[in-house]
């Protein structure tokens, strides 16, 4: 309960705290946790206390690109869409650093539409806020070479770790880039001649 007041106290109404705190489930999950994996029937929807998360789309061949993050005071609003067409998620949601959650039934997210104004502003704009997002990652797939791709991505590893230490693979790079390792390790030694990141055994340091 405290959390949330925290949180959302100055953003949402107390009554709207209260039911949160009543029918919402709280959760602590490490790092490399799956939240919701693709096929899944979406029964309730994130609202995020600490920690981040990463959204993924995976294609037919099982490879995974990465759409957005999610970050303290963010909640996934597509799942809410999901839920209302009862349809599969087609996305993967997984902890990128340990985090506290709360899991709001779909349900009451719907209800808190239609009587909270500060619960639909919220969601109206975690839609636009994700719609943004993934358009983002759509130029620069589209429009950014690989290398001004990677370097869009480390810049966004450390906004959302705040630090400039990134602790993943070569390989898990790739993953997310959906592109190879030996693209990434080359184009990571190029960034550490031109001085701009440093590499270390298990992580890279942003100059």
């Amino acid at each position: 309960m405290n959390e949330l007041k925290q949180q959302f106290g100055k953003q949402f109404e107390p009554a709207l705290i209260e039911e949160m705190n009543r029918v919402g489930t709280f959760m602590e999950l490490d790092e490399g946790k799956d939240l919701i994996r693709p096929g899944q029937y979406i029964k309730s929807m994130p609202l995020l206390l600490s920690g981040s998360i990463k959204i993924l789309r995976p294609d037919d061949d099982g490879e995974e690109l990465l759409l957005y993050h999610l970050e303290k005071g963010d909640t996934c609003a597509m799942t809410l869409t999901y839920g209302l067409e009862t349809t599969k998620s087609e996305i993967h949601a997984v902890t990128e650093t340990p985090v506290k959650l709360l899991m709001i039934p779909l349900g009451k997210g719907e209800e808190w539409a239609g009587k909270y104004k500060s619960w639909r502003t919220f969601v109206f704009s975690s839609y636009h806020e994700r719609m943004m997002e993934m358009l983002e990652s759509i130029d620069n797939i589209a429009f950014n070479n690989m290398d001004e791709r990677l370097q869009k991505f480390l810049e966004s590893k450390i906004e959302v770790l705040h630090s400039k230490h990134i602790y993943m693979t070569h390989k898990e790079i790739a993953a997310d880039l959906h592109t190879s390792r030996v693209v990434v390790s080359r184009l990571l030694k190029k960034m550490e001649n031109d001085g701009k990141i440093k590499l270390h055994r298990s992580f890279i340091e942003v100059q």
